[in-house]
């Protein structure tokens, strides 16, 4: 039987309309992209969050479209049936047109992505425009916006005050308007974030936004508690705590080779007594068990 395709950007606003929730992971590698595929989460996001995540950069700044396009490209080739978006990196996309189409295309080509996605309200709503028209699905970022975190001055809470939540609306309709298939709404008030919700035609997915979204993101590393340090969140909640299991087999590993238990008999593998022979002119190889 044939792997059922992705999800298509008409579908996703059809599960809007008849209310039926989006899920959506961010995930960087084949290992944890081909998890969330088994188990049945509807979109991967490759973000740049990577930089955080796994390299440990201190914001999203210096990720690249190497980066990027390499993970995306790993995440693409373990997943048959999900629907895969990447995030254009800082700067990729606010020069010439001609320059920010070139770097779409290294992601829809190299990384064998089915959508990008892009931070920003009105002010990039031309881009959005003209990348939907080259034929690429696009996804807007609105709230808290990382690649813009020393301009917002740090990790704030977004759509607090009137001024601000009607802020965030136009930039969600803008976004509509210039053809985004879905707008992702992160750090925002609940309020604000069904506010949003309510007056968009296209899917809203909110991550730190609440309850009325029409979808939840979340990162592969937070919801499973798999880093060192642990940073706690207060939007996420953690499924399961693989940190400490990860350490504690690690560890168990390191005694276990230390005091000679491991590997044992059921792990080693035996030669023929005329190789021993050969090798060692009839007699046997000293052989140490803890």
């Amino acid at each position: 039987m044939a792997a059922p395709k992705p999800l298509n950007i008409h579908e996703m606003k059809e599960m809007k309309a008849k209310g039926l929730p989006i899920s959506m992971i961010t995930a960087y590698d084949y290992p944890s992209a081909r998890l969330a595929e088994e188990a049945g989460v509807d979109l991967i996001l490759v973000g740049d969050s990577l930089g955080n995540v796994i390299i440990n950069y201190d914001s999203t700044l210096p990720v690249t479209m190497d980066d990027i396009v390499y993970h995306t490209r790993a995440v693409t080739r373990a997943t048959e049936h999900t629907f895969i978006v990447a995030d254009m990196p800082f700067m990729t996309y606010h020069g010439s047109i001609d320059e920010t189409l070139k770097n779409v295309r290294r992601i829809m080509q190299e990384g064998f992505a089915h959508s990008v996605k892009l931070e920003g309200g009105a002010e990039i709503g031309d881009t959005v425009r003209r990348i939907v028209e080259a034929g690429v699905p696009v996804m807007g970022h609105i709230g808290l916006t990382p690649q813009s975190i020393h301009q917002i001055g740090g990790y704030k809470i977004q759509g607090k005050d009137s001024q601000g939540a009607k802020r965030l609306l136009d930039d969600a309709k803008a976004l509509e308007q210039a053809g985004a298939f879905a707008v992702l709404v992160e750090m925002v008030t609940e309020e604000a974030a069904d506010a949003i919700a309510r007056e968009l035609s296209v899917p809203v997915i909110g991550i730190g936004a609440g309850r009325t979204c029409d979808g939840q993101v979340l990162v592969y590393h937070d919801l499973l508690g798999y880093s060192s340090p642990k940073k706690e969140k207060r939007f996420v909640k953690e499924y399961a705590d693989l940190g400490t299991q990860i350490r504690s087999s690690i560890a168990q590993y390191v005694k276990e080779v230390r005091e000679r238990s491991f590997p044992g008999e059921e792990h080693v593998f035996h030669a023929k007594d005329d190789v021993l022979e050969q090798l060692y002119g009839g007699g046997k190889a000293k052989t140490v068990v803890g």
